[in-house]
């Protein structure tokens, strides 16, 4: 709608000089040329008036123009109305878009005028022209008068079935205007907002759920049915939609789904306590208690995975739309991954910054790991304005730990020096909170506060005593110096409430400082009348409190204050005066108190504690102008709690539309027509069956866990990725995909097995190891706890297609036994990590004819069989993972093995030898805590009980790199100590060594050029030229298996990289003159540069 409007404006303003110029020739004979510059605007409106009377449509619509450029420069044009709406009928499309982009910006100013249009507005909205039938219906949405009411419905019903999608936009945005007008039309205006919800256009989705938050936000059930149509196009809407359907959806998940914070620590604690006479069936119930750990909904999961992307989008209230529903609705391992997003929006504009930090502030008083890596970015700049450095100031307060204090306290030493002096007196607020949350630190940040008494600065010197003064409740026992010391610069300091802090301590702790009391009493006596309130106050109950614990040098004194109090012209001076003096000075009119006077005034304070001002905030939906200005903000949607139980997920499932049942039946057709037709068929009519299904499955698909767990890096993801785009690969690239799985799984699987699963399958002549492949990668995809299950539409979908199918053919016992779960897992062989260890696989996982149909078209005889070798060669190279100084007597070595690692189809393996150098035997060796990035993962060797002096064992363990050389750090422990440890692998050892014939090796190669090919020429030292150095040299480097090339000076090399499977292959070309073309192609660009870098010095040097 805006966009539009723009535009209009934009060619408005471009031709605005040019008409000007010849306005001004036309008009310049009739006005002195002295009085050019004066000239009135009613001069040149009048000029536009006849231009818009004129015959002629190039004058009408240059006078446009020329309105429509005053309007975007802000200038009044309001009185050229009725010479304007006069056009509204203008044959001329131009002058007619132009008259509508003035109607739609004065017509709620001129209603009367308007309302004498209103027909032709009605016959502008059966207009051939889109933008017409569209601008008519904003131009009728304006005109505020309740007696259109009926005319605004019933074109409003008319626009949500228009064809346009631009029409059906504005008919969305003009619900909002017609409830606000008159809001006893909501429940047909919810009629049209639940028939556009259905829409499936991403140009209208966002402008609907705007409709719907205005008018009907508690109806949830309209989103039900629509919920993952909108996950899905929430990539594509644009970017204002996507903040309103995220806020919308985050609000939506809160009521539908269980919360992913809970905790299982108590049904474990009760498994754990068994008693010993316990029967089996017990037993049984408990171990089934055990396994009811939570699992997120797929809904859920489709949720956070399509929105995930939305974190690298150029608008800053995108991103932080997307950080607010991860931080309400992601499990708190996940939440991390917005950080990083929301710290790039630091660099936008300081209003930007303000929201952003704002957030980020409530965000860090809960989870302070999520910010901490970059503490650097909330350092204050010079530049900053105050709002800004108050704000970063509070987060690093709240980020400030044991490891880091030392360093934000050099910071803040610095900042009290700033010139910015309210930031200054924040800084000195933020070093006591940090003495109070920190003990380590307490006594440290004390003395520099008691060094910043001599500042020059009075308003430092008056924090300072406020926050030492506080810091002092702690533990006054100490710190009787410290007193003393403020005591003597009551003199000098004249800021009200430092002085009266001070009276305050004095007066608490006046047994410690028994000769300082009464003469700080004394002194202030004398300035009584001159003091501010707040110190008047303070002075009173130092008097008391003097008078009750040394009355024989305090007792005149205090009498003669309380005399002075008693006509001071404060009334709360005069009060609390009399309150005294009742209370300490007991006489017959004293009542049953004066008794207690001195536990009365000497009780026991309890210190005062320092909290962050963000933190009652976050009871407040985070990004929300509420939470903002911390207080209720009208319209603003409470977030519920989490329910107990998740409401029915079946009410999210849609029927399938007729003609995908019909598509099904004709593939059910196609398919009774070849009964004897192989697997490995190569029809382009089944690979054309099979690339259509494989797009209406897709739609509402998502992307697989492996890239929900990868973090967004700007150079490893797309800025702009997402499920729409990456469910529409090339026919080629998912055939490939499926055949590198398909033979990997065939040749891990023994024999046996094959022949008893070939048994299963249905009559359709299936090959044994198509089924075997599909139905052992959907078991292992099945037993992976991480893995998450496609969106339940997908499974709706598969359904229907079963049932349609089932029709059409026979169906063998154990087809109809086939449950249909086994159909999700089966269908979504791509949204699973490959596990290539062998699973037994139950005899009942027979393909349903549906799928069976579906797969036939997958020619997959012309793919490249790719199958992972054993390596090459084993380096024999190790690298010190701890010094023996370091580790007390114990060294710890680790090296790569090149082994299949036993503990993952992902991880590396790397074994680690430990050996005792001591004279004593280290005893109980394991890993403990972890330190790893985002997505890494480690499985531990078994903790060595006992190594004996001068021994030594070597064990082996598991890490996942996530396909980068980042540093995995842990701690390894002894039974007394812990060190800690870092491995980190060269590029060459996070790939396995692949085999594949040269002809498919150029095919793979010929798929990944471009941006996916990256090459160097290099030097080649004279003996490195022989084929066999070349070779050997190479795998040293790297864990690369050697493709065979029928050329001498080709040598070829390919593997696949251990994390993602993602193919790596290596050419080095021996060219002239000692030089070789060494290149690389690999969709992972990254590790392709850096294994280029590696390579380069092995081939070069001697």
């Amino acid at each position: 709608m805006s966009g539009n409007g723009h535009g209009y404006g934009e060619q408005a303003g471009e031709a605005a000089p040019e008409l000007a110029q010849e306005v001004a020739h036309t008009t310049a004979p009739s006005v002195p040329a002295a009085f050019g510059l004066f000239s009135s605007d009613t001069k040149k409106n009048e000029d536009l008036k006849q231009m818009l009377e004129s015959s002629k449509d190039s004058a009408k619509l240059d006078a446009m123009k020329r309105i429509v450029g005053m309007i975007a420069k802000g200038k009044n044009a309001s009185e050229l109305f009725p010479a304007v709406v006069k056009n509204v009928a203008s044959k001329n499309i131009e002058i007619k878009k132009l008259v509508y982009v003035y109607l739609m910006r004065y017509a709620e100013e001129q209603q009367d005028l308007a309302l004498l249009s209103i027909s032709t507005f009605q016959r502008a909205l059966k207009d051939p022209n889109q933008l017409i039938r569209a601008s008519a219906l904003r131009v009728l949405s304006s005109i505020r008068v309740p007696i259109i009411v009926p005319i605004m419905m019933l074109a409003i019903k008319e626009a949500s079935s228009d064809l346009s999608p631009y029409v059906r936009k504005n008919a969305a945005h003009a619900i909002q205007k017609l409830y606000s007008l008159d809001p006893e039309q909501k429940e047909m205006l919810i009629e049209v907002i639940e028939k556009l919800l259905k829409d499936r256009s991403t140009l209208v989705a966002g402008s609907v759920v705007m409709a719907f938050e205005e008018v009907c936000p508690d109806r949830i059930d309209l989103i039900h049915k629509n919920y993952r149509k909108l996950c899905n196009l929430l990539v594509d809407v644009e970017e204002w939609g996507q903040v309103v359907i995220i806020h919308m959806l985050t609000r939506y998940a809160r009521t539908q789904f269980v919360s992913p914070w809970k905790t299982d620590d108590d049904i474990v604690e009760e498994y754990n306590e068994n008693n010993f006479y316990e029967s089996d069936e017990e037993q049984k119930e408990k171990d089934q208690n055990v396994k009811k750990t939570y699992t997120m909904d797929p809904d859920h999961r489709l949720l956070l995975r399509n929105t995930k992307p939305l974190l690298q989008s150029r608008n800053a209230a995108v991103v932080m739309a997307v950080a607010q529903l991860y931080w309400h609705l992601a499990p708190k391992s996940e939440a991390g991954i917005v950080s990083k997003s929301l710290v790039r929006l630091l660099r936008s504009n300081r209003e930007v910054q303000y929201i952003v930090l704002q957030n980020i502030a409530t965000m860090s008083i809960q989870r302070k790991g999520m910010f901490e890596p970059y503490l650097k970015s909330f350092y204050v700049r010079s530049t900053d304005p105050t709002m800004i450095k108050t704000l970063k100031l509070e987060i690093l307060t709240n980020l400030a730990n044991e490891a880091n204090i030392s360093t934000l306290l050099r910071e803040f030493q610095t900042y009290v020096k700033s010139q910015d002096k309210q930031f200054a007196a924040a800084t000195i607020q933020a070093i006591g909170r940090c003495a109070t949350n920190i003990t380590e630190v307490t006594d440290t940040c004390l003395n520099g506060l008691v060094c910043l008494l001599s500042n020059r600065d009075e308003t430092v010197v008056a924090e300072s005593v406020v926050v030492i003064k506080k810091l002092l409740q702690t533990q006054p026992a100490h710190h009787g110096e410290i007193i003393k010391h403020m005591a003597k610069l009551l003199d000098n300091i004249t800021v009200p409430v430092a002085r009266a802090s001070i009276l305050w301590l004095i007066g608490e702790y006046c047994e410690r400082v028994p000769k300082i009391a009464p003469d700080v009493l004394r002194k202030t006596a004398k300035s009584f009348t001159n003091e501010d309130d707040l110190v008047k106050l303070q002075i009173l109950s130092l008097g008391a409190k003097l008078y009750l614990t040394n009355s024989k040098q305090t007792k005149l004194l205090t009498q003669y204050v309380l005399n002075l109090g008693k006509y001071d012209q404060s009334y709360d001076i005069r009060d609390r005066t009399r309150f005294i003096r009742q209370l300490i000075v007991p006489n017959e009119k004293s009542g049953a108190l004066s008794k207690y006077a001195k536990k009365i005034f000497l009780a026991q304070k309890p210190a005062p504690l320092l909290e962050s001002p963000f933190k009652d905030r976050d009871h407040f939906q985070l990004g929300t102008l509420s939470h903002t200005l911390n207080s209720r903000a009208t319209g603003y949607l409470e977030l519920s709690d989490w329910p107990d139980v998740a409401p029915d997920p079946a009410v999210r499932n849609v029927e399938v539309a007729e003609s995908a049942k019909e598509w099904t039946a004709i593939l059910g057709k196609t398919k009774k027509e070849k009964p004897t037709e192989k697997f490995y068929s190569e029809s382009e009519e089944e690979e054309d069956e099979s690339a259509s299904t494989s797009a209406t499955e897709s739609e509402s698909g998502s992307e697989s866990e492996k890239e929900d767990k990868e973090e967004g890096s700007s150079d490893e993801s797309s800025e702009s990725s997402s499920s729409s785009e990456e469910s529409s690969d090339s026919e080629s690239d998912s055939k490939e995909s499926i055949a590198k799985k398909a033979s990997g799984a065939v040749k891990e699987s023994n024999a046996e097995e094959v022949k008893r699963k070939a048994k299963g399958i249905s009559k359709n002549g299936n090959t044994s190891s198509s089924s075997d492949t599909v139905s052992s990668s959907s078991e292992e995809s099945s037993s992976d706890s991480k893995s998450v299950s496609d969106s339940r539409s997908d499974s709706d979908s598969g359904k229907s297609r079963s049932a349609t199918s089932s029709k059409k053919e026979e169906k063998t016992a154990q087809d109809r036994k086939t449950p249909s779960k086994q159909d999700v897992f089966l269908l979504d062989l791509d949204d699973f990590h490959p596990v290539t260890t062998p699973v037994a696989v139950p005899t009942a996982a027979v393909l349903s004819p549906s799928l069976t149909a579906d797969l036939e078209g997958l020619s997959l005889s012309g793919s490249s069989v790719i199958d992972v070798t054993t390596q090459v060669f084993v380096p024999k190279k190790t690298h010190e993972m701890l010094h023996r100084m370091t580790g007390k007597g114990l060294s710890a070595y680790y090296h790569f093995s090149r082994q299949p690692d036993m503990f993952g189809d992902h991880m590396v393996s790397v074994q680690v030898t430990v050996t005792n150098t001591t004279d004593q035997k280290i005893e109980n060796i394991h890993i403990g805590e972890t330190k790893l990035p985002l997505g890494m993962r480690i499985h531990e060797f078994n903790p060595i009980e006992c190594l004996e002096p001068g021994g030594s064992a070597t064990v082996s363990m598991g890490i996942d790199f996530c396909d980068s050389t980042q540093t995995a750090s842990f701690q390894l422990c002894t039974k007394d100590d812990h060190f800690n440890v870092n491995i980190q692998p060269p590029v060459g050892e996070l790939l396995l060594p692949v085999t594949m014939s040269e002809k498919d090796f150029k095919k793979e190669q010929g798929m990944l050029t471009g941006m996916n090919e990256t090459s160097a020429t290099i030097a080649v030292a004279p003996q490195n030229s022989t084929s066999l150095v070349i070779i050997e040299k190479v795998v040293k480097a790297a864990n690369l298996g050697v493709v065979p090339s029928g050329q001498d000076n080709i040598h070829r090399f390919a593997a696949k990289t251990v994390h993602s499977g993602s193919l790596m292959l290596v050419t080095v070309e021996l060219k002239e003159s000692s030089t070789a073309q060494l290149i690389i192609n690999t969709e992972k660009t990254v590790i392709g540069s850096v294994l280029l870098r590696e390579l380069k010095p092995v081939l070069s040097q001697g």
